[in-house]
């Protein structure tokens, strides 16, 4: 089947439509500025199994199950789905740790980032600038010899497990309904005030990821690989996507009275400069080692590549330690281990760097 969004066209056409898409379901009752953000939304579904007991970011987000399934259905459709594993999954489930530790310090995917700066939040400038730094120091480290080896084949049914728990979370959130008064929903937890408690209905936010996850398997969108394409290959097609992003969902914020241009009182964001930029650096250099921004890790984790999946399961496991262990940032400033958090981090980078160099 040919793909329509290869070409410069279909990039610009899916980049465009996800930030559109972002926008309004922040619109439909997502947290502000946070109509996609896969850290909060994956924070958000650890709060909700109760891995961590911050009451305001405890949610099952449907869009995060909607992403994968998506990604696996257009990948069936198309004889895309491969079922692979095997590229160092221990290494994998620690950068995506470190990935969520640093998104955390900032407060978002880089997804978020763009539409932070796309809702007039001038405190992403830092950390979209951070994320550039930590990407390029990956690129380095590519330019050196990085590799963390080959995938092997897998059998259809393990590439397929990802999509299956998607399946479950969905069935779990359609017939578990939130009570208002509990903050629940029967056995999981749902915030009821706070950020985990602006969301958009369940059809709309399960419409909208299973559309961003047919798109970005389809136009292999993804953030990070825009910025390390740029920088080894001076390529813009991948970035010429994000371009889009960012310009529709800052059009769509304008029409639709989500707007608002400054640094202070910005939502569900600090001003600490410094931390935002660190935050995202360490991100960076954590999505660019295991090959994906966490957008592009659930897609690919729903075309089949367990390794992905395992990045993703170490970025929850990190979610909920982060608010128990005070790594998570917060509108009032960095949390009181953030600092620390990101240190260990970015140390933690910089040795997997190191450790998997491979010269010919």
């Amino acid at each position: 089947m040919a793909n329509v969004f290869a070409g410069r066209t279909g990039i610009l056409a899916a980049g465009g439509a996800i930030g559109l898409a972002a926008a309004l379901l922040q619109f439909a009752g997502n947290p502000a500025n946070m109509g996609i953000c896969v850290a909060c939304f994956v924070r958000d579904i650890a709060g909700s199994l109760g891995l961590h007991q911050a009451v305001v970011v405890q949610y099952l987000r449907p869009e995060i199950p909607a992403f994968v399934l998506g990604s696996f259905a257009a990948a069936l459709m198309t004889g895309e789905f491969r079922a692979r594993a095997g590229s160092a999954p221990a290494t994998r489930f620690f950068l995506g740790m470190c990935a969520m530790a640093g998104a955390l310090v900032f407060l978002g995917c880089p997804w978020r980032a763009l539409l932070r700066l796309a809702g007039g939040d001038g405190n992403a400038i830092l950390g979209i600038l951070g994320l550039a730094a930590g990407v390029f120091v990956g690129t380095r480290f590519f330019k050196a010899g990085f590799t963390l080896s080959r995938s092997q084949a897998q059998p259809w049914s393990a590439g397929a497990m990802i999509a299956l728990v998607a399946v479950g979370l969905l069935v779990v959130r359609f017939f578990l309904q939130p009570d208002p008064v509990a903050g629940t929903l029967n056995w999981l937890w749902a915030s009821v005030k706070g950020p985990g408690a602006a969301r958009a209905s369940l059809f709309i936010s399960i419409a909208g990821g299973l559309i961003i996850g047919v798109l970005a398997q389809r136009s292999r969108f993804c953030t990070m690989g825009a910025l390390r394409d740029l920088f080894l290959f001076r390529q813009m097609h991948l970035f010429s996507g994000v371009l889009a992003f960012v310009l529709v969902a800052f059009v769509a914020n304008l029409a639709l009275g989500q707007f608002k241009l400054g640094f202070e009182g910005q939502p569900i964001a600090h001003t600490d400069g410094l931390w935002n930029f660190m935050g995202m650096a360490v991100a960076g250099l954590a999505f660019a080692l295991a090959g994906g921004c966490p957008g592009r890790q659930l897609i690919l984790a729903g075309e089949g590549d367990g390794d992905s999946a395992v990045f993703v399961m170490g970025m929850l496991v990190a979610a909920g330690l982060a608010h128990n262990f005070g790594w998570a940032s917060s509108p009032a400033g960095l949390g009181p281990n953030g600092m620390a958090a990101t240190f260990v981090a970015l140390g933690f980078c910089l040795l997997v760097g190191v450790m998997n160099l491979k010269k010919a």
